[in-house]
C-alpha cells in the first residue's frame, strides 16, 4: 500500500455556502468532527482542535492554508504546537467544494504521510487511523450540514 493520500468524495444536500460554513467555522466543526475547535477560518491563522475530554484529551495544532469561501478550505495539522506548519512536520487536508444540482460535491484529500519521515509501522498505523477516522467523521459532516438546512 502506498500510504500517500486519503481521498473521499461525497455529495451533500446543502449549498456550497452552508457546507463551507460547516467545514470552516469552529462552532460547526465541533458538531461533526473534534470535541472542540479554536481557530479563525482565515488564511494563515493558527489554532487547535481538541479530541476527547479530561485525561483522554488530545490537543492538535492546526494552521489554515487556504480559505476561499464556498470553494476551498485547507489546513495543515498535527504539527508541533510551537513550530510553524510545513511539509515534513504536518499533514495537509483540503476540502474542495463544487455546486452540484441543489447540493454540493465535496472532495476531501489528506496528504503528507510519507513526508513525515515515520518508520513504516508508524506510517501504516497513522494512515489507517486517519483513513478510518475520515470514514467515521465525513458522514457526520453530511448529516450535520443537511440538518442545519432543515432547521433554518
Amino acid at each position: 500500500m502506498e500510504h500517500g493520500q486519503i481521498e473521499r468524495t461525497m455529495y451533500i444536500e446543502a449549498t456550497p455556502e452552508v457546507v463551507y460554513e460547516v467545514i470552516s467555522s469552529p462552532t460547526h466543526l465541533k458538531e461533526w468532527w473534534p470535541d472542540d475547535a479554536d481557530l479563525e477560518p482565515v488564511r494563515g491563522a493558527s489554532g487547535t482542535l481538541t479530541f476527547g475530554t479530561d485525561e483522554q484529551r488530545d490537543v492538535v495544532a492546526i494552521t489554515v492554508v487556504d480559505a476561499e469561501p464556498h470553494r476551498l478550505f485547507s489546513f495543515r495539522w498535527t504539527h508541533p504546537a510551537d513550530d510553524t506548519a510545513a511539509v515534513g512536520n504536518s499533514l495537509f487536508v483540503t476540502f474542495e467544494l463544487a455546486p452540484s444540482g441543489d447540493g454540493t460535491t465535496v472532495r476531501m484529500t489528506e496528504t503528507g504521510f510519507r513526508e513525515m519521515g515515520w518508520e513504516i509501522a508508524v506510517l501504516e498505523q497513522q494512515y489507517n487511523d486517519h483513513s478510518s477516522g475520515w470514514d467515521a467523521y465525513l458522514p457526520r459532516l453530511g448529516t450535520y450540514a443537511t440538518g442545519l438546512i432543515a432547521s433554518r
